[in-house]
């Protein structure tokens, strides 16, 4: 028995000294594993610390938040060894949800959202929704590319990652026209039952951390037809109820004047103007960073609509700021060129155009703002008016308040009017630089701006329609 007792304390004693000693290690191992934690930590902090004048953004690891180097970021994330740790993950962005993958085999990082929201002060508050889109990344040293698709639509892309910054260069093969809409199916009533034809393709380059984008667009074929703008043929505008009706020709001063301030190659595009809409986005780029860098709110200036495309904005789709409104437009005044023809395109705007808050189309604006008929006008009164129409409820106020509406602007029209001649422009804005007309009394009635689209609402589908559901369409 004492032999018994003697072996099983030694038994005991042996095995506590083996619990000390595995606690020992133990201890050692955790705090290995901690200084290990912690060097990795400060080791991925040294890595992606970012050097003064980098492309910098803020990171927060728990309660910390830590400054690091854009371009550090992008070649740690895409490492194959972080890849795994991030993949099946899911990331909260500006964007929505981003779920990401990590193909070993093709050493490719892949990031899906689904929906997506797309922002940009381009184009307005409005964001673009997309009910997916994914992007593909393969990095090889600084050198990225990869694949951007949405539905039916597939771009590929290619950048260069450097410390101050990421050049990336986009390039979205031809595509139907009507794939490219179809991203938009829900929010284009339009499409359910229009028929597009027609390709597109652009190359585009965007500069970061600058947001600098320089696109060329393309668009070849493209037709539309089944939204019925033939029957505005029989479009009868109330803006001039109680006036004359007289024929405004594109041949007049006034007509001239508007194709000189609002859409100088009205003749010479089918609707839209891809020239325009280029100059129109660098012009806004270039404003947004100089109100940025004097630490003022940017807003774009210069829009890039045509008379044809204006047309449909005071007919159907209104005036809220959204890429979606002018996805729409484009369908209508592509159309529009096709069944009214020019001639017939320019006398709706004319006839419906607002020239102040109470005031529409050109014969009551003529009238209204100097007592004539549109035809009577001199050519500095013809000037004066259309260089109210980039914003006429403004100009209306502005001239009512001073006497004057922008000097700027009614100067840069008179010196685009055409066929004048140079020396004739240049008196022209001699003249208008001394002008000060008073407007009427009177002029501003309280009856508010409304139009009549005759026989033709059968088409256009009330819930999608700004002026129907504004009640401003009469039968």
């Amino acid at each position: 028995m004492r032999t018994l007792l003697r072996a099983f304390r030694s038994t005991a004693v042996s095995a506590l000294a083996l619990l000390r000693v595995l606690a020992r290690w133990t201890a050692i191992t955790v705090l290995v594993l901690m200084l290990a934690m912690f060097a990795m930590l400060l080791g991925a902090r040294a890595v992606l610390r970012p050097s003064p004048g980098d492309w910098t953004t803020t990171v927060r690891v728990g309660p910390l938040q830590v400054d690091v180097g854009v371009a550090a970021l992008i070649q740690w994330g895409t490492t194959p060894w972080i890849a795994q740790q991030l993949h099946g993950r899911t990331l909260p962005t500006r964007m929505g949800d981003l779920h990401v993958a990590w193909d070993a085999k093709r050493q490719e990082l892949s990031l899906h959202c689904d929906p997506c929201v797309v922002r940009s002060s381009s184009w307005g508050p409005e964001p673009v929704r997309l009910a997916d889109a994914r992007m593909t990344v393969h990095r090889n040293a600084t050198d990225l590319k990869g694949t951007l698709s949405s539905g039916a639509v597939h771009a590929l892309w290619r950048g260069t990652v450097r410390p101050h910054g990421l050049t990336l260069h986009i390039t979205l093969p031809d595509t139907p026209v009507r794939d490219a809409y179809a991203l938009f199916a829900g929010s284009i009533p339009e499409l359910a039952y229009a028929h597009i034809d027609g390709t597109m393709a652009l190359q585009a380059t965007l500069e970061l951390p600058s947001k600098t984008l320089t696109v060329q667009p393309r668009l070849q074929g493209m037709a539309v037809n089944g939204l019925g703008t033939e029957s505005w043929t029989l479009a009868k505008s109330t803006c001039g109820r109680g006036l004359p009706t007289t024929s405004l020709g594109a041949d007049s001063l006034l007509a001239r004047a508007v194709i000189a301030a609002e859409d100088q190659r009205f003749f010479e595009h089918t609707g839209y103007d891809l020239t325009e809409m280029t100059q129109a986005l660098h012009s806004n780029q270039d404003r947004d960073a100089t109100l940025q860098g004097l630490g003022r709110a940017a807003r774009p200036l210069r829009g890039a609509s045509t008379l044809t495309q204006q047309v449909a904005k005071l007919l159907v789709t209104g005036g809220e700021r959204s890429p979606v409104r002018k996805l729409r437009e484009l369908l209508y005044a592509v159309e529009m060129e096709q069944t009214l023809g020019k001639a017939r395109v320019l006398r709706l705007y004319l006839d419906y155009a607002p020239w102040g808050a109470t005031v529409c189309g050109a014969q009551a604006a003529a009238h209204a703002y100097f007592g004539k008929p549109a035809g009577q006008l001199t050519a500095a009164q013809a000037v004066w008016l259309a260089a109210m129409l980039h914003n006429p409820a403004l100009e209306a106020r502005r001239w009512k308040a001073t006497g004057q509406i922008n000097q700027a602007r009614a100067q840069w029209v008179a010196s685009h009017l055409r066929p004048l001649k140079k020396a004739q422009r240049a008196k022209l804005i001699d003249e208008i630089a001394t002008a000060a007309w008073t407007i009427p009394t009177g002029e501003a009635s309280n009856t508010p701006v409304r139009a009549t689209l005759a026989q033709q609402t059968h088409y256009l589908p009330s819930e999608s329609n700004h002026w129907l559901t504004a009640s401003a369409l009469s039968p």
